[in-house]
């Protein structure tokens, strides 16, 4: 049994450490000319997607690599809070929030109807119009089990988002200097149509630390727009429900509170304070972004290609269809309405 946790151990600290090395290649190779514009963020999720395509990655290995997208991802944006003031938040006004809601509420729409006419099974419809409009996996996770979705079905709505996402996050790094978007419209535009809040951080950083900020605000924003949708969620599948035990099976209680956002916000207090000196700030910045590089490699490699040769390609069209929406109206709000 000892050895059996000794085992479990290493292989749980060789999946961090293949993360590790992931994001310090990364954070290196972003320093070329080229690839600076790129950044490593980005770099990092495309080169864990060729690490898995490329490597064997042992399955014991995932529990670490778990961790790192998942936990230290969340550790990494309570960290990043440091470099935020609240001011910052204050002067960007109710205009995130009227955002990031006619977005989602849009984007839940268009994915769901066009799956559903795709003849994508509906849970799976459900599953991926959350992960599109609200925050990839950790929406698709949360909602999952309101909507009694099978393992696979949850598997396949995670591959679809992270595929789309990094496609997507890739796309925007490029588009960022032909974009007649200042860096902070493009940090709202990022924030508000990418997927993951990985995706949102990894493409806003090629407009710089202002566009960086607002995106991390608003894509926060639609975190915690989770909630409200997985309480209409839970009360439509409770209603719709047949048997009487099962209508009792959704509570408030089991809802998905994004709590690091809190710890977000308490960050971004004690840098608005002003207390600590700033080599620490700077240095909570720098770890933050280690962290977030390990994220962004967890992320690409779980990315798993092969799966819609499995499953088919309709609920990836209905997805990718949907994304091309949401960015469309995403980008016309911020351009015609003249954001700044």
């Amino acid at each position: 049994m000892q050895m059996k946790k000794e085992y479990q151990k290493r292989s749980f600290y060789m999946g961090l450490l293949i993360t590790l090395i992931i994001a310090m290649t990364a954070a290196i190779l972003a320093q070329l000319p080229y690839l600076a514009i790129v950044g490593q963020l980005v770099l990092a999720i495309v080169l864990g997607i060729i690490w898995s395509h490329t490597v064997n990655v042992q399955p014991q290995y995932l529990s670490g690599i778990e961790f790192s997208s998942k936990k230290l991802l969340r550790i990494g944006i309570i960290l990043l809070g440091m470099r935020l003031n609240l001011g910052d938040i204050y002067e960007a006004g109710i205009f995130p929030f009227l955002y990031a809601s006619i977005l989602l509420s849009m984007t839940l729409a268009v994915v769901y109807a066009l799956a559903r006419l795709f003849k994508v099974d509906k849970t799976l419809s459900i599953l991926t119009a959350c992960g599109t409009a609200i925050c990839g996996a950790a929406a698709i996770v949360a909602i999952a089990p309101l909507v009694k979705a099978k393992e696979n079905v949850t598997a396949v709505s995670v591959a679809v988002i992270a595929v789309l996402g990094t496609l997507f996050t890739i796309l925007y790094t490029l588009l960022f200097p032909m974009l007649p978007l200042t860096t902070y419209q493009f940090g709202i535009f990022s924030g508000g149509t990418l997927h993951e809040i990985a995706h949102a951080i990894a493409a806003s950083s090629a407009g710089g630390a202002e566009s960086e900020d607002i995106a991390i605000v608003v894509k926060l924003t639609r975190v915690v727009l989770l909630v409200p949708v997985a309480v209409l969620i839970g009360l439509y599948v409770s209603k719709t429900e047949n048997k009487t035990q099962e209508k009792k099976s959704f509570s408030i209680k089991k809802l998905p509170i994004p709590w690091f956002i809190f710890g977000f916000l308490a960050m971004s207090a004690v840098n608005t304070s002003g207390i600590l000196p700033e080599a620490i700030v700077n240095g909570s910045v720098t770890v933050s972004y280690l962290l977030l590089g390990m994220a962004m490699a967890g992320l690409g490699l779980k990315v798993e290609l092969s799966v819609f040769k499995k499953l088919g390609f309709n609920i990836f069209y209905a997805a990718f269809l949907g994304t091309v929406v949401l960015m469309v109206i995403g980008f016309a709000l911020i351009y015609f309405l003249r954001i700044n």
